[in-house]
């Protein structure tokens, strides 16, 4: 059974990074699209970052704004973003997702992901 742990979360200032890990276990990741997903409070959970199977594929949310960097390390099993110049509208509980059987240079939100991990918080505030 595949189990997605994520870690690297916590509170920082605006315009601070963060670089989240999610690690997966019970399963390689090479066979699966990853992405993450964040919900902030009062707010329906949302697409930001995905990658292609081949790692060569990348998909941000449309407000993105170059500040959100998803990648992807098979030999270790672990998916991983960075956050630079955090904003205040960046809080929220930042989830690790995972799809098999995906194509091997394609990924997208709006594909459904089968597995997902408990969720992180990051907290933006001054």
């Amino acid at each position: 059974q595949l189990q997605l742990v994520e870690s690297g979360g916590g509170s920082v200032q605006p315009g601070g990074s963060l670089r989240l890990s999610c690690v997966a276990s019970g399963f390689k990741i090479d066979y699966l699209v990853m992405a993450w997903f964040r919900q902030a409070p009062g707010k329906e959970r949302e697409g930001v970052a995905c990658i292609s199977l081949s790692g060569t594929v990348t998909n941000y949310a449309d407000d993105a704004n170059g500040r959100f960097t998803i990648s992807r390390d098979n030999a270790n099993n672990t998916a991983d973003l960075q956050i630079t110049n955090l904003e205040l509208e960046d809080t929220a509980v930042y989830f690790c997702a995972a799809k098999p059987k995906g194509l091997i240079h394609y990924c997208s939100f709006s594909d459904t992901y089968m597995y997902w991990g408990q969720g992180i918080q990051v907290t933006v505030s001054s």
